[in-house]
């Protein structure tokens, strides 16, 4: 396959999407209602922002400061695009920084928030190397890609152990928390319509339209076609798997 020409039907497939993977507003803010306690004005860290629909989201359950990081400068200009249409720019500082380099001190927020994007680095490593970045006692709220379900069926099972091999059982995953030093407090899986309203269903149109411009390009069809096998693959077998979100406690001396 041509990279160069993968990468640009990549990128036209996603651009503009509200989302860049499964999620919506009202999982955000249960999962930020389930929180026990943060302090009256938090420093949150949103990592792996993509488009940011639950930054601005954030920036409307808390006073706090949230920093949004993401590697892709197009998502963060989407982002403050939708900031500054809700009046919050204020309240968010925009970074374009890589997620395995992160350029932040020890202790430097009260919360992490990472909607789908612990993958990028695997969920345990992700854990590892935030957990530096949190005070004492501070919080990490997290969605990871799940077996909600055991035996899956052979074709779901083949397709998850080619895209990401890491992804493990609820329980497994709690077990991981706590061997890194993190006290669980809550998880749930998000609903399907968190996975089709702000992205599943733009994201099948999007290949739809783009189909009919790439008649002639086997390297571009191919791209849409693993897509739209992974949304096919969504409505055969979801109840096997899903999104689920894991909010944890640090739990490490002042």
């Amino acid at each position: 396959m041509n990279e160069e020409v993968a990468l640009r039907v990549f990128f036209e497939l996603h651009s503009n999407l509200p989302r860049e993977g499964p999620g919506d507003d009202a999982a955000t803010a249960q999962a930020f209602a389930l929180l026990p306690e943060l302090p009256a004005r938090p420093n949150i860290l949103d990592v792996g922002c993509g488009p940011g629909m639950q930054t601005v989201q954030l920036a409307q359950l808390t006073d706090g400061q949230i920093t949004a990081v993401d590697i892709h400068q197009p998502y963060l200009d989407q982002l403050e695009q939708s900031l500054t249409a809700a009046g919050l720019r204020d309240r968010v500082k925009l970074l374009q920084a890589d997620m395995l380099d992160l350029p932040f001190s020890s202790g430097s927020f009260d919360l992490i928030w990472a909607e789908g994007s612990a993958y990028i680095m695997e969920f345990g490593s992700a854990l590892r190397n935030w957990q530096s970045l949190l005070t004492p006692k501070g919080y990490l709220v997290a969605s990871e890609i799940t077996w909600i379900r055991s035996n899956p069926p052979a074709p779901v099972m083949q397709f998850w152990q080619n895209e990401y091999p890491a992804i493990q059982s609820v329980e497994a995953n709690l077990t991981l928390l706590k061997a890194l030093g993190y006290l669980p407090l809550a998880h749930f899986t998000l609903s399907a319509n968190a996975w089709w309203h702000d992205y599943y269903t733009p994201l099948e149109q999007r290949i739809n339209e783009l189909q009919s411009h790439y008649p002639n390009s086997p390297d571009a069809l191919q791209v849409l076609e693993a897509h739209r096998q992974e949304i096919d693959l969504f409505r055969r077998y979801s109840d096997y798997y899903g999104y689920v979100f894991y909010l944890a406690q640090v739990d490490r001396p002042a």
